[in-house]
Protein backbone atom coordinates (compact mmCIF):
# COMPACT_ATOMS: atom_id res chain seq x y z
CA UNK A 1 0.00 0.00 0.00
CA UNK A 2 3.15 2.37 0.74
CA UNK A 3 4.95 1.72 -2.15
CA UNK A 4 1.45 2.52 -4.30
CA UNK A 5 1.06 6.12 -2.37
CA UNK A 6 4.40 6.48 -2.97
CA UNK A 7 4.49 5.96 -6.58
CA UNK A 8 1.19 7.54 -7.07
CA UNK A 9 2.88 10.66 -5.57
CA UNK A 10 5.78 10.67 -7.56
CA UNK A 11 3.88 10.79 -10.54
CA UNK A 12 1.73 13.85 -9.21
CA UNK A 13 4.77 15.51 -8.71
CA UNK A 14 6.36 14.80 -11.73
CA UNK A 15 2.96 15.83 -13.89
CA UNK A 16 2.90 19.31 -12.01
CA UNK A 17 6.54 19.85 -12.73
CA UNK A 18 5.88 19.43 -15.90
CA UNK A 19 2.78 21.31 -16.39
CA UNK A 20 4.34 24.53 -15.04
CA UNK A 21 5.76 25.77 -17.87
CA UNK A 22 2.91 25.74 -19.97
CA UNK A 23 1.06 27.11 -17.14
CA UNK A 24 3.26 30.07 -16.26
CA UNK A 25 3.83 31.24 -20.33
CA UNK A 26 2.08 33.98 -21.33
CA UNK A 27 -0.72 33.18 -24.36
CA UNK A 28 -0.51 34.82 -27.63
CA UNK A 29 -3.85 36.10 -28.33
CA UNK A 30 -4.59 34.40 -31.01
CA UNK A 31 -4.65 31.57 -28.22
CA UNK A 32 -7.62 32.66 -26.96
CA UNK A 33 -9.87 29.58 -26.73
CA UNK A 34 -7.71 27.86 -24.53
CA UNK A 35 -8.06 30.14 -21.70
CA UNK A 36 -10.50 28.44 -20.51
CA UNK A 37 -8.39 25.45 -20.11
CA UNK A 38 -5.91 27.36 -18.41
CA UNK A 39 -8.29 28.18 -15.98
CA UNK A 40 -9.58 24.40 -15.32
CA UNK A 41 -6.28 23.67 -14.29
CA UNK A 42 -5.73 26.21 -12.08
CA UNK A 43 -9.02 25.47 -10.26
CA UNK A 44 -7.80 21.58 -10.38
CA UNK A 45 -5.00 22.79 -8.94
CA UNK A 46 -6.26 24.76 -5.97
CA UNK A 47 -8.61 21.99 -5.13
CA UNK A 48 -5.53 19.61 -4.74
CA UNK A 49 -3.56 22.12 -2.47
CA UNK A 50 -6.98 22.36 -0.32
CA UNK A 51 -7.60 18.65 -0.17
CA UNK A 52 -4.13 17.69 0.45
CA UNK A 53 -3.70 20.20 3.24
CA UNK A 54 -6.73 18.85 4.73
CA UNK A 55 -5.28 15.10 4.24
CA UNK A 56 -2.05 16.08 5.84
CA UNK A 57 -3.68 17.55 8.51
CA UNK A 58 -6.14 15.17 9.27
CA UNK A 59 -3.27 12.57 9.46
CA UNK A 60 -0.80 14.36 11.78
CA UNK A 61 -4.22 15.20 14.28
CA UNK A 62 -4.54 11.65 14.51
CA UNK A 63 -1.38 10.43 15.00
CA UNK A 64 -0.30 13.68 17.61
CA UNK A 65 -4.11 12.73 19.46
CA UNK A 66 -3.68 9.34 19.53
CA UNK A 67 -0.11 10.01 21.23
CA UNK A 68 -1.68 13.12 23.54
CA UNK A 69 -4.45 10.74 24.80
CA UNK A 70 -1.68 7.97 25.95
CA UNK A 71 0.88 10.54 27.98
CA UNK A 72 -2.25 12.48 29.52
CA UNK A 73 -3.35 8.82 30.62
CA UNK A 74 0.50 8.73 32.48
CA UNK A 75 0.63 12.51 33.26
CA UNK A 76 -2.15 14.74 33.45
CA UNK A 77 -0.52 18.47 33.88
CA UNK A 78 0.70 18.08 30.11
CA UNK A 79 -3.07 18.63 28.78
CA UNK A 80 -2.43 22.17 27.77
CA UNK A 81 1.37 21.66 25.97
CA UNK A 82 -0.83 18.36 23.99
CA UNK A 83 -3.43 20.78 23.08
CA UNK A 84 -0.62 23.38 21.29
CA UNK A 85 0.24 20.42 19.78
CA UNK A 86 -2.70 19.38 18.31
CA UNK A 87 -3.31 22.73 17.25
CA UNK A 88 0.04 22.91 15.29
CA UNK A 89 -1.42 20.41 11.84
CA UNK A 90 -3.46 22.98 11.41
CA UNK A 91 -1.28 25.10 9.99
CA UNK A 92 -1.21 22.67 6.80
CA UNK A 93 -4.84 23.51 5.99
CA UNK A 94 -4.48 27.24 6.42
CA UNK A 95 -1.63 26.76 4.03
CA UNK A 96 -3.56 25.07 1.63
CA UNK A 97 -6.14 27.84 1.89
CA UNK A 98 -4.37 30.81 1.06
CA UNK A 99 -2.37 28.61 -2.26
CA UNK A 100 -5.98 28.19 -3.13
CA UNK A 101 -6.71 31.61 -3.12
CA UNK A 102 -3.75 32.47 -4.65
CA UNK A 103 -4.13 29.98 -7.70
CA UNK A 104 -8.16 31.66 -8.01
CA UNK A 105 -7.16 35.13 -8.03
CA UNK A 106 -5.03 33.94 -11.27
CA UNK A 107 -8.26 32.59 -13.07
Amino acid sequence: MYKAVRVVGIALVLAVVLALPALSAEAPEAAAPRDGLRAGLLGIAAALSVAFGALGTAWAQSRIGAAAAGAMAERPEIGGLMLVFLALPETMIILGFLVAFFLIGRI
